[in-house]
């Protein structure tokens, strides 16, 4: 399909029920289907005709035929794919908006910011089919040519969480696509439509040809193991955490041919604040990478480290900043606190908080939760050794542990077994810089906050955070391989 053909063409909202794979939308056949209702209002919002094992393998099945001539489409016709998509985006905005937040309890500002991410991977996949770069190396055989072919994998695996569903989903599937490969995505069942339906539906509409993604919704129970350990996919890239995600490796490596992994996991990001900053502004950073979607992000903020010198203004103007967030309705223009995603997912937060104030902690902000909307927390008095300082939040409560000078700050931000990402507030650029060189973190953002992903750079962790980078060259190094083929130009003298 070319440009000028999805320019014309009719609009219709899209629908789901089916699920997407060997080129064309049908049932799964697990034996009843998954219905997925909105964390806000309760209502249902779609009953997805579930995959069983045996759909799984019919989906990479038809995956790997299709891979071999998408494989074998010239740059120019993969890059124009991209380019349509997110022309499709860009028509769909509103609606795309919009099943994020029915489907997420994302507020319409995350749900923008997420539209915005994913439209800049499309953008940004266009530019790659033309930047996969074969070498020739010199050797030490003589008369001998090397030769160093960069080419697809194949079949890459995808399971995405449902945090930031679109995003994490297509910051795999569409670099994987561009570089040549087929995907078959397995999308959280908490949000099937934005972590792969729809994603189908616009690459579709985009033109991509049938088969070469794919869409496998189903429970982890039933079809998780099988989806990991089938024969076909080269790669595993999967977003969640990092018990989960020692679980994936584990079967990685154990499946009939072993697979590269890609892993985003856990996250247990430090936000240093030292005292010469701005106290508005460092306040108000600290608000947006706490906050920002309930604080359901691997790279929210999750401990706010504040030099001893401001440290109770700083509480001070923090706990106001963070009364006066609207909590409530996600579609509301001024919702900045949504819903958390279930109840599960609340329960573990609001047992967080009460364990750490049964250790010492100080809570200074705390309201009523209502249904599954809690507004925001404020824990002072948070020492190193509180489960809320070890473990990941993931719910909207900000952790404040106080440092004596930029030493201390510098080993309560490194004492913790992950490394994702990481974030400096400091006037002085030069002293921001030392901080954040000694921050062992695969990413460290100064005087922003730790929530930045980009496709043109390396995004990913150290530690317990996971392995692989996504984005700029890295996502060609993880989504290819490489092919060393030899020519001998004059006969060698062999040795027997």
């Amino acid at each position: 399909m070319t440009t000028s053909a999805i320019a014309i063409q009719q609009t219709r909202a899209y629908e789901f029920g089916d699920l997407y794979f060997e080129g064309r939308w049908q049932p799964g056949t697990a034996p009843s289907p998954l219905e997925v209702k909105s964390p806000w209002t309760g209502e249902l919002i779609g009953r997805i005709a579930a995959a069983a094992p045996a759909d799984v393998d019919r989906a990479y099945e038809g995956a790997r035929l299709a891979q071999r001539t998408w494989a074998a489409a010239i740059p120019g016709f993969r890059a124009r794919i991209f380019s349509d998509a997110a022309r499709v985006m860009e028509r769909r905005k509103t609606e795309i908006v919009e099943w994020l937040v029915r489907e997420t309890g994302s507020t319409v500002t995350k749900a923008g910011i997420e539209w915005w991410a994913v439209h800049n991977s499309m953008s940004e996949a266009a530019t790659l089919p033309s930047r996969v770069e074969g070498r020739i190396l010199a050797g030490d055989y003589p008369a001998k040519e090397n030769r160093i072919y960069r080419i697809p994998v194949g079949v890459v695996a995808v399971i995405s969480p449902w945090n930031w569903p679109l995003h994490l989903s297509a910051r795999s599937i569409v670099p994987a696509l561009a570089l040549g490969n087929a995907v078959v995505v397995k999308p959280s069942a908490e949000t099937p439509i934005t972590g792969g339906l729809l994603i189908a539906k616009i690459l579709e509409e985009a033109g991509l040809p049938p088969g070469v993604f794919s869409v496998v919704v189903g429970r982890s129970a039933e079809i998780g193991d099988a989806f990991v350990q089938h024969a076909i996919p080269r790669v595993v890239s999967f977003t969640g955490s990092t018990p989960v995600g020692r679980h994936v490796g584990k079967l990685a490596l154990e499946s009939p041919l072993i697979k590269r992994t890609m892993l985003e996991l856990g996250g247990n990001a430090p936000l240093v604040i030292t005292e010469d900053v701005d106290l508005e502004r460092a306040a108000r950073t600290a608000i947006v990478g706490k906050f920002l979607h309930q604080g359901q992000l691997c790279i929210a903020v999750n401990r706010i480290i504040v030099a001893d010198a401001i440290h109770n203004a700083f509480v001070d103007r923090f706990v106001e900043l963070a009364r006066a967030l609207s909590a409530g309705g996600p579609r509301d223009a001024g919702t900045v606190i949504g819903p958390l995603i279930n109840r599960e997912q609340l329960d573990k937060v609001v047992g967080l908080v009460v364990q750490a104030q049964s250790e010492g902690a100080r809570l200074r902000l705390g309201e009523p939760v209502r249904g599954l909307v809690m507004p925001p927390r404020v824990l002072d008095e948070v020492r190193p050794e509180m489960a809320i300082a070890r473990q990941e939040i993931f719910g909207p409560v900000a952790s404040i542990l106080r440092a004596a000078d930029d030493e201390q700050a510098i080993r309560l931000a490194n004492d913790t077994d992950y490394g994702l990402t990481s974030a400096v507030l400091c006037r002085d650029l030069g002293r921001a810089a030392r901080i954040a060189h000694r921050i062992e973190a695969g990413m460290t953002h100064i005087n922003d906050i730790p929530a930045v992903d980009m496709p043109q750079m390396p995004f990913g962790g150290e530690k317990n955070s996971g392995l692989g980078r996504f984005g700029s060259r890295d996502v060609v190094d993880a989504f290819t391989t490489q092919h060393w083929i030899s020519i001998q130009h004059v006969d060698q003298s062999l040795p027997f």
